[in-house]
């Protein structure tokens, strides 16, 4: 099986523009991604799908291709297809760009459950809520799971809701990270948003309207992605503890 990782990294992030270039620790956020990613034993190839000079130029300093790709794409996940579409690979890794403390075993999990799931159209990664606050936080999405770790609703509300006053989390802190087959990837980009979508601000939504197995696989990993400048101070210290 040929399984391809994306980074998707665009340089006109709204909130934290040149994200990718900002420094965490004396390194560019890109670069940590990349270094994390590199780690991985399952996937093939690593590839930063950017519209930027400056981020292919990083990327290609730290040993991976890139891919330029339309500055106008909608979604990190557009600008995935529209990077491998003419590449032949079976499963396809969305590796989120502002992830820098991803790491390769973590990612190769997801490729694993992947692997033994045939019947999956898609995979991503949760782990448990380590604070019972954060349920009420829309930047944490919320994943509910059936009995075969299928995803059931992806939600920044809490999910679901109780009557009764339970002390432990019925869903899951959801990880932005994908795992597509390439087939599904295809369908997926070439469906509209849908209005459930467009309710939530959630992607994966879309999957689920189109009838999509999503696999969700539980890691013990601790994840702080970086949506504006302050979440780097926030990464610096849990990089200092991790080291320590």
């Amino acid at each position: 099986m040929n399984v391809i990782g994306v980074i998707p990294a665009r340089i006109g992030s709204t909130r934290f523009p040149e994200k990718p270039l900002a420094l965490i620790a004396g390194k560019p956020l890109l670069q940590w991604v990349i270094e994390g990613s590199l780690q991985s034993k399952k996937i093939n190839e690593i590839i930063v799908a950017t519209d930027d000079s400056r981020i292919a130029n990083l990327a290609n300093k730290c040993g991976v291709k890139a891919i330029m790709t339309d500055a106008n794409l909608a979604t990190g996940t557009d600008r995935i297809y529209a990077a491998i579409k003419n590449i032949d690979c079976d499963l396809v890794i969305n590796i989120q760009g502002d992830e820098p403390l991803i790491k390769g075993h973590i990612l190769d999990s997801l490729v694993d459950r992947m692997i033994l799931s045939p019947s999956a159209e898609m995979g991503t990664l949760a782990h448990a809520f380590k604070d019972q606050k954060d349920l009420q936080n829309p930047n944490m999405v919320k994943v509910l799971v059936n009995k075969n770790s299928e995803a059931i609703y992806f939600s920044r509300f809490p999910i679901p809701f109780s009557r009764q006053d339970i002390n432990t989390s019925l869903s899951l802190f959801h990880i932005g990270i994908y795992a597509f087959k390439k087939s599904f990837l295809k369908t997926f980009c070439e469906t509209q948003a849908t209005p459930l979508e467009l309710a939530e601000s959630l992607e994966q939504l879309r999957a689920l309207h189109l009838g999509a197995k999503i696999h969700v696989v539980q890691v013990d990993y601790e994840t702080h992605g970086v949506d504006t400048a302050e979440d780097i101070k926030r990464v610096e210290t849990i990089i200092k503890r991790l080291k320590s």
